[in-house]
């Protein structure tokens, strides 16, 4: 290289050029010979022959480049490698320069057999030979001489040349090539030792080739535009590889369903392309492979350096393609993907005869995707940590926690120990203290023990005390005999959702728990632990105590009384109480026990609005529910389940009753999905049939008008429209009920009314009246009203 022999190669040159110029007699040819020994080219190789010298004896040995304001380097063999459309400054050395010896330089071009110059070998042979002749080491042969000169370089007119004389720089122009030749090599030529001719200085020494200049790709400005969409791409594909690969399929599901109306668009619109994932992952890396390199190589052209095109594509790459798309789309990728998805689908397309291949090999390889998945224990765990963000308050989190766990936990775990439980011998006599006991306990099933508490031999319902007279002193066994209730026994270690299938069924709600004893010597043999309710099964779902009105704390932690009821009954004397719920001798028997009459009594009066004393009064009502055509019965016929016998109210069908369901079940359909449901006793329908306010769900056909002839209906001024239910309610067993229609319930109130008026009206008797709801007999004499029969034998609808 010619910055290589500025070093000590330099200096020996320097030293031999000194000692000619000091004998001053020695030849031109001597001082060439002692050149190209002392250095075969100075500057990239020292010339193997000199250049021809001037009359004033300067003379010009070799070049090397100094410097250009376009790329341009010397190769290894010497020869100096220039840009077309350059100004490059060449150093020339030789022996007595001057400011005028830029006369000495010409360059000619090099062609295939032209221009003087033949091939390399012909002229390594040729420089032989004329060393081996001891002539001038300038070869002035024919074939060396410069025919021509070329203007594609045009040389400067001033050399500036060192102190010494042995070295100028020289400003050489190059100008641009033709379009059909990328590159072409020009040769140095200076004058022969006798001026005579021009020929080539040395080989690769005077040799420089003159390239095409390097362009750019596009126009700067399509650059900027394309470098910028790059790298929006980038941060693309990279923002979607996150956002789109995090959202598995089995959450856009969810999110389909219980998301918002945003989200449920988004996840339709993702869930398609998504459930290709192995498809989408391929095409977004591959996407974002070939929109990162093609980034590089538009850096690399724009910049001219290939490390500041790394250097600058990491940083806008890391920044603007990696960081903050990623920041973005962790939070709001379903939304990003969702306005992305005709893009995402045009690259999906796009990369298809690569991206596809891929992905089914995939697909092979690693299985379907399903998603993620949560087990019971990672589903509490989730709950837990995401409670600060959730909506979900405490007690609903209580229940899905209680849910989960349900099969997690045994029945030993709520079960109620044995040393607790109210229990009652076998051989105990039913008299008061014990009956007051029982009723005093709260308890509705009682275990029974024969010696010892943990020998559990029956079951006393307390429901079975019903017909028992304290004063006859029955003995347990004999009421326990009679009902033989089945009593369940429970292994310990039965999880609470085997528990509570078996409590569903209905058989009981109680359950002894018992495990196997094989401690000590003896035979093993079963030991009773303690019992289980559905209630403490429904508790541990929950998570709380569930509180009624017998139990005498609220919780088994905090000991507070209970709060009295809201609504008390009207206080009345055990006569009153009872008196009204005997028979009557002489009177029908009704098919409804006084036990039965008494509880339906309450019942309505307590929890039916419309049957509170503030509208019907106690007497009334207990009149009403005695009355043959109010208290009815529907067999069950198993044979045809679907008979119309066993609808007591179809959806759409217009009626005019109320009815309380004493005993039996009944299913219930409701709404237009048509969910069913099952009720026992105690249930009941029809309330707005009483009073049909104007919110009431009528039928979408016509109804007929009763003529207002009843005074009742005038007085109470009600129209006697029928009401439609949007429900369906058929027997699954056999039933007992209440049935009271809306004439009925009218006259209930009008009675009512007069017996608490101190001026009754006159109240004429109904024409189609059949019977009276209050006859003479229990007719009071302040009140001389007949109360007419409340069955209608009109249909309103």
């Amino acid at each position: 290289m010619a910055t290589e022999w500025s070093g000590q190669q330099g200096y020996i040159l320097t030293v031999i050029i000194c000692l000619w110029s000091a004998v001053g007699g020695r030849t031109e040819t001597a001082a060439a010979a002692a050149a190209a020994a002392a250095g075969s080219g100075v500057s990239g190789g020292r010339s193997s022959g000199g250049g021809g010298g001037s009359s004033s004896g300067s003379q010009v040995l070799g070049m090397r480049l100094e410097r250009s304001d376009k790329p341009a380097s010397t190769n290894d063999d010497g020869v100096i490698q220039v840009t077309e459309e350059s100004s490059v400054q060449l150093r020339f050395y030789g022996v007595q320069l001057h400011s005028g010896a830029w006369t000495q330089i010409r360059f000619t071009e090099i062609t295939d057999g032209g221009g003087g110059g033949g091939d390399e070998e012909e002229e390594e042979e040729e420089a032989v030979a004329a060393a081996a002749r001891g002539g001038s080491g300038m070869m002035d042969e024919p074939d060396r001489t410069c025919a021509d000169f070329t203007k594609d370089i045009s040389v400067g007119t001033f050399m500036n040349v060192s102190s010494r004389g042995t070295s100028g720089v020289l400003t050489v122009h190059i100008k641009p090539l033709r379009k059909s030749e990328p590159q072409k090599e020009y040769a140095l030529c200076t004058p022969s030792a006798d001026g005579s001719r021009w020929v080539l200085l040395g080989d690769s020494d005077g040799r420089m080739l003159v390239v095409e200049e390097k362009k750019s790709l596009l126009p700067m400005w399509l650059q900027v535009i394309l470098i910028s969409c790059l790298l929006v791409l980038s941060g693309m594909f990279s923002g979607l590889n996150l956002g789109l690969m995090a959202l598995d399929p089995m959450e856009l599901r969810i999110v389909q369903s219980c998301g918002t109306d945003k989200e449920k668009k988004y996840a339709r619109k993702i869930e398609p392309i998504r459930s290709k994932g192995n498809y989408l992952l391929c095409s977004l890396l591959l996407g974002n492979v070939l929109v990162n390199t093609t980034l590089t190589i538009l850096l690399d052209d724009l910049i001219g350096s290939g490390l500041g095109a790394v250097v600058a594509s990491t940083i806008g790459i890391v920044i603007f393609g990696e960081i903050v798309p990623q920041a973005l789309c962790s939070r709001h990728g379903l939304a990003v993907g969702a306005n992305t998805i005709l893009v995402t689908k045009f690259f999906m397309f796009l990369t298809f005869p690569l991206s596809f291949p891929v992905s089914k090999l995939l697909d092979v390889l690693l299985g379907q995707e399903i998603g993620t998945v949560y087990n019971r224990e990672k589903l509490v765990e989730m709950l837990k940590v995401t409670e600060p963000y959730n909506d979900l308050v405490k007690e609903e989190l209580n229940m899905i926690q209680g849910a989960l766990e349900l099969r997690t936990k045994t029945v030993e775990d709520v079960m109620t120990p044995l040393a607790n439980c109210f229990m009652i011998q076998a051989d105990a006599v039913l008299d008061f203290n014990t009956m007051s006991e029982i009723m005093e306990s709260g308890y509705t099933r009682i275990p029974v023990y024969d010696d010892e508490r943990s020998n559990i031999v029956d079951i006393l319902y307390v429901k079975d005390l019903a017909f028992v007279d304290p004063d006859d002193c029955t003995t347990l066994k004999t009421i326990t005999k009679f009902y033989n209730h089945p009593v369940h026994f429970v292994f310990h270690d039965t999880k609470l959702d085997a528990m509570l299938e078996e409590f569903k069924k209905g058989n009981s709600h109680m359950a002894i728990v018992q495990k196997v004893n094989n401690e000590g010597e003896g035979d093993p043999f079963y030991e009773v632990l303690g019992l289980v309710t559905l209630e403490d099964v429904i508790e541990e779902i929950i998570k709380s105590e569930i509180l009624d009105e017998s139990d005498g704390y609220l919780d088994r932690k905090v000991k507070r009384p209970l709060p009295q009821l809201e609504i008390p009954l009207e206080p009345r004397s055990a006569h009153e109480e009872f008196s009204l719920f005997k028979p009557p001798e002489g009177e029908p028997k009704i098919r409804t026990s006084p036990q039965l009459l008494l509880a339906t009594h309450r019942f309505l009066s307590r929890e039916v609005e419309h049957f509170s004393p503030g509208r019907v009064s106690e007497k009334v009502l207990f009149h009403l529910l005695r009355h043959p055509s109010v208290n009815q019965e529907v067999h069950f016929d198993p044979s045809n389940r679907l008979s119309p016998g066993h609808y007591l109210y179809t959806r759409n069908h217009p009626v005019d009753y109320f009815i309380l369901l004493l005993q039996g079940r009944v299913e219930v359909e409701i709404g237009k999905e048509g969910l069913k449901f099952e009720n026992g006793a105690f249930t009941y329908y029809g309330v707005s049939a009483l009073t049909l306010p104007s919110s009431v769900h009528q039928s979408p056909v016509s109804t007929q008008r009763h003529s207002p002839r009843d005074p009742f209906e005038s007085a109470d001024a009600t129209s006697p429209s029928s009401y439609c239910p949007d429900y369906t309610v058929r027997a699954l067993t056999d039933l007992q009920l209440i049935r009271v229609t809306r004439l009925q319930y009218l006259n209930a109130l009008m009675a009512s009314r007069v017996g608490q008026s101190p001026d009754p009206p006159e109240i004429k008797i109904l024409p189609n009246s059949q019977t009276k709801l209050l006859n003479d007999r229990n007719t009071t004499q302040e009140f001389p009203v007949n109360f007419s029969f409340f069955d209608t034998i009109e249909n309103y609808c």
